[in-house]
């Protein structure tokens, strides 16, 4: 059976100064979850892998790099699906993980599917995953980000109420990032999926989109394998994952 990965490092507006970088990090992580394929290692480990070097990147949303919300917190989510068995593991809101897509690995690995917040950074513990510092996820291209929003927000709230601006998330800049993501078939035929995202700059606190939702953001059968980016939103009223997959 023929293997084969797929990386993508989000939807969005990429500067041409940045393009080549942003590149470079796709063929880095693909080639990384390819040199797994090629050893004899499975789909569910090349997708990891993979997932797990974008993470790593600091110019991807994902990880380190990823974007601040409203209040100034990193917030990250990630999804992984085998697709022979079924196993689907995600990790929603949560801080201080390196690697949300390894945590996500041992969600999928225990009874649960979903764990969000508090309650999944305590089983990253028990599953001795250890919590990495703030400044480990921190950039200085996010930091600057969020500090100018915050800028925009203040200057805001001092117009009269008559005609105050609506302040949108992504503001300035209106620079965008979104999932990261791999999917992949190994010599088995067995197919795998997996996403990270640090979410919408500037975002609600607590808010999800559709990356660590099984069907919306990610899925994997038999057939098909999708790691989805976008608008998050839409994409979870949709279920597009699964509707791809079908």
């Amino acid at each position: 059976m023929p293997m084969a990965i797929i990386v993508q490092g989000g939807a969005g507006t990429i500067t041409s100064d940045r393009a080549e970088i942003v590149r470079a990090g796709c063929r880095d992580a693909a080639l990384i979850g390819w040199r797994i394929l090629e050893n004899g290692g499975n789909a569910l480990d090349a997708v990891e892998a993979a997932v797990r070097a974008l993470e790593d990147n600091p110019n991807y949303n994902a990880g380190k790099g990823a974007c601040l919300t409203a209040d100034g917190r990193i917030e990250l989510d990630a999804g992984i699906m085998d697709g022979e068995k079924l196993r689907v593991g995600a990790v929603a809101c949560v801080e201080y993980i390196k690697n949300p897509v390894s945590l996500a690995r041992k969600v999928m690995e225990s009874p649960h599917v979903l764990l969000v917040g508090k309650g999944a950074q305590e089983f990253a513990l028990e599953q001795g995953i250890p919590q990495c510092s703030f400044g480990d996820l921190l950039t200085k291209h996010q930091y600057k980000r969020w500090k100018e929003a915050q800028s925009i927000r203040a200057d805001a709230e001092e117009e009269p109420r008559y005609h105050r601006r609506e302040v949108k998330p992504g503001s300035p800049g209106n620079e965008k990032h979104g999932t990261v993501g791999a999917v992949a078939i190994d010599t088995s035929g067995v197919l795998a999926a997996a996403t990270s995202t640090g979410g919408i700059f500037d975002q609600y606190p607590g808010r999800v989109g559709d990356t660590p939702l099984v069907g919306c953001g990610f899925y994997a059968d038999e057939n098909a394998a999708i790691s989805c980016t976008g608008q998050g939103e839409d994409f979870a009223r949709l279920l597009i994952a699964k509707r791809a997959a079908d």
